[in-house]
């Protein structure tokens, strides 16, 4: 029986991205997304559910015979307090008390820059900086990390913490040439997170090796990631204003003023 990786928010742009990179010689990808997930390719291994996290059921469903998940799922903007609190903290409390009851025994789950975002920007910043959200995503993504660390603390699930930079096929902007974590990079990071032994609970940086970095790769590199990406490559192909005032000061760049409960 091969490795059964159960992934959520399957759909959405970290999904998608790791879902090829993912793909390895006996391992089952389980795909969950509200929007039902591309058809399988010619050898590629899949399942596919349609759904909520939010949905208990879906989710005892969900977990059955799974090895490990990697929690994508979820509202990935700024967004109402409601529909934050249902979706990212509600739905993560949900697919944790899922994978519990199941028995999964690791779970790695995307929390983001902006649970730190109100910290100020320094080289190297520590990956389990205590949160300073700049939104009620970030709040949210506090949230998700809290979450992780109770049922670690409870009931000994590995719980791996990744906040992720920028994950996208090329650094969005100026600010991203620091925060980009390429979907290489991340697949590599991802693969570190379920296969290092015992992590226990962690908090890791997700962010490719640029020259431009101000987080610490210290935490993930323990895991047994290595970065071989850098978007310095992208700087001359980026036009645009380098971030100033507050979003230039800040981690979190322009969420730190951006209207809060307001779609962005």
């Amino acid at each position: 029986m091969g490795m059964r990786v159960l992934i959520t928010g399957a759909s959405g742009v970290v999904g998608t991205l790791m879902r090829p990179r993912l793909r390895r010689e006996g391992r089952i990808l389980r795909l969950l997304d509200l929007v039902p997930p591309a058809p399988p390719e010619a050898g590629e291994a899949v399942e596919a559910l349609t759904g909520s996290v939010t949905d208990p059921d879906l989710m005892a469903r969900a977990c059955e015979d799974v090895d490990a998940i990697l929690h994508l799922g979820g509202i990935s903007r700024e967004n109402g307090w409601a529909d934050i609190l249902e979706v990212n903290i509600g739905g993560t409390q949900v697919v944790l008390e899922a994978a519990r009851r199941a028995g999964v025994g690791r779970i790695v789950l995307a929390s983001s820059n902006h649970a730190v975002g109100f910290r100020t920007v320094e080289p190297e910043l520590p990956a389990d900086s205590s949160p300073r959200p700049d939104t009620f995503y970030g709040v949210s993504k506090a949230a998700v990390e809290a979450l992780g660390s109770l049922y670690h603390s409870r009931f000994g699930m590995d719980v791996i913490c990744v906040r992720i930079g920028s994950c996208f096929e090329r650094p969005p902007g100026v600010r991203g040439l620091s925060t980009w974590l390429s979907p290489d990079d991340g697949a590599r990071l991802f693969e570190a997170c379920l296969s290092c032994p015992s992590p226990g609970y962690r908090i890791v940086w997700g962010v490719s090796g640029n020259t431009r970095r101000i987080y610490s790769l210290a935490e993930a590199q323990a895991l047994g990631y290595r970065a071989t990406d850098d978007a310095e490559r992208f700087a001359a192909e980026i036009s645009g204003p380098a971030p100033t005032g507050d979003e230039a000061h800040y981690v979190g760049g322009p969420f730190c003023t951006t209207p809060l409960g307001e779609p962005n």
